[in-house]
């Protein structure tokens, strides 16, 4: 299964992701409209990409009463279908990740539903911090992104870099 997945160090918070996201789902870029969040910690300008898991035991999908949240078979992910949806926001609160969102004006819950299996907001990531992968892929890419860090820890041991 294939996932979206965020390298929180490339991310430079220009919020692309999330604009083309919105844009994919409502036709309009208001960031509430989006699936993707990205949260700006005021205190040392920490960002982070905020998406949807695609857990294998997702609590979203089990808590829901009107089971508004099911399979998509084609790419695996779990899909809010808004006809269905009571606006109870159970599967909000069962997200242990927060990756549930709830649209206020619409009064339904919405989360990332992998565009069909072309997510915009990878498409349109400007850092190139955001990869749809196969979980398995994954691995690689992390360990990528570890040897990046210990590369520069290194050069700054060495006084090649400023710390």
């Amino acid at each position: 299964m294939k996932i979206v997945f965020v390298e929180q160090d490339r991310c430079f918070g220009c919020r692309h992701c999330e604009r083309a996201c919105a844009y994919q789902r409502s036709g309009d870029f208001h960031p509430l409209d989006a699936n993707i969040r990205v949260a700006v910690d005021s205190g040392e300008m920490t960002l982070s990409n905020i998406t949807c898991f695609q857990c294998e035991t997702a609590y979203c999908m089990e808590v829901c009463p009107t089971e508004a949240i099911s399979l998509d078979p084609a790419t695996g992910a779990k899909v809010v279908n808004a006809d269905r949806c009571i606006g109870c926001r159970m599967c909000v609160m069962a997200c242990p990740f927060g990756n549930m969102h709830f649209d206020t004006r619409r009064r339904i819950s919405h989360k990332c539903d992998l565009c069909g299996g072309e997510p915009r907001c990878v498409e349109f990531c400007m850092a190139g911090a955001l990869h749809y992968a196969d979980i398995n892929e994954l691995a690689e890419i992390k360990r990528r992104h570890a040897d990046r860090k210990l590369k520069i820890y290194a050069m700054a041991e060495q006084g090649e870099v400023e710390k």
